[in-house]
């Protein structure tokens, strides 16, 4: 049996985003349509068994790699749940933008879940890690099943995979990141009703493309960059998660790298669907 595993730990975007309620408990429910992208972080595990310990590094300083990291959290949940009295030592070669909406550090513990149970033999199902995935992080069990799926819930319940028409997408990162949590209490300051305009999309990918949080930004660059998305090619543009990251969609690579030209003082990308 292997002592190290390397991982791909794909970024999402969301594809449609609607908040369609809220639980007792302060969540809110979503309706969203995710896909994985060919972003991808690297994670690398290998087996602790001497010390037991375990240990996260990364090539972005301004990651946290103590207990707090998402990534520790999975490893501790996993070994807990398996019944292994073993430790890891994980290193995340980061590519994902931090604060992009773009579920990197959700890819980064889905990875630690699948690595860890491919080095044990795979002693849990998949359904015990979706589980295990639901208590890290909202993002995680998708991050764990990945493809393009809608979710509902907190993102947690997902339906089988769908099948839209092959795209390309432009990501572009403004000089900014957005926290999550501030975005929702913003939200819950003034609610939005929802769109439920699903099926639409469904029907008319990328015509109908939504992302409620997108009623957040109103001014400022995010608006700017989905407007010059649209004027070099893009059929369509939009936020993806809280943001910061806003993609373009277009049915050619070459489409896609040559509207990347548009944005040379930005971090962007240029991605298809992962795998």
């Amino acid at each position: 049996m292997n002592n190290e595993i390397k991982l791909y730990a794909p970024a999402k975007l969301n594809l449609y985003l609607d908040i369609t309620g809220k639980r007792a408990d302060g969540y809110h429910l979503l309706e969203t349509v995710m896909t994985s992208v060919s972003l991808c972080d690297i994670v690398t595990i290998k087996k602790e068994p001497l010390s037991g310990e375990i240990t996260v590094g990364c090539t972005d300083s301004g990651i946290p790699v103590n207990e707090g990291n998402i990534c520790h959290k999975a490893a501790k949940l996993f070994f807990e749940a398996a019944g292994i009295k073993d430790g890891a030592k994980i290193f995340i070669e980061k590519n994902i933008p931090h604060g992009a909406g773009m579920g990197g550090g959700s890819a980064d513990a889905a990875a630690v879940f699948k690595g860890l149970n491919e080095l044990y033999g795979c002693p849990l199902s998949e359904d015990t890690l979706l589980k295990l995935g639901e208590k890290t992080g909202a993002d995680v069990p998708f991050c764990i099943a990945g493809e393009t799926r809608i979710c509902r819930g907190t993102g947690e319940i997902m339906g089988e995979c769908i099948s839209l028409p092959k795209r390309y997408y432009l990501i572009v990162m403004p000089d900014i990141s957005c926290d999550t949590k501030a975005a929702y209490a913003k939200y819950d300051e003034a609610p939005i009703e929802p769109e439920n305009a699903l099926e639409k999309f469904l029907r008319e990918f990328p015509k109908y493309m939504y992302n409620v949080f997108e009623e957040l930004y109103q001014s400022g660059e995010i608006p700017a960059i989905k407007q010059k998305l649209l004027e070099n090619g893009a059929e369509n543009a939009l936020l993806t998660g809280s943001g910061a990251a806003v993609f373009g969609v277009f049915k050619s690579r070459e489409n896609a790298e040559k509207a990347k030209q548009a944005f040379s003082e930005m971090l962007s990308y240029v991605v298809e669907n992962y795998p």
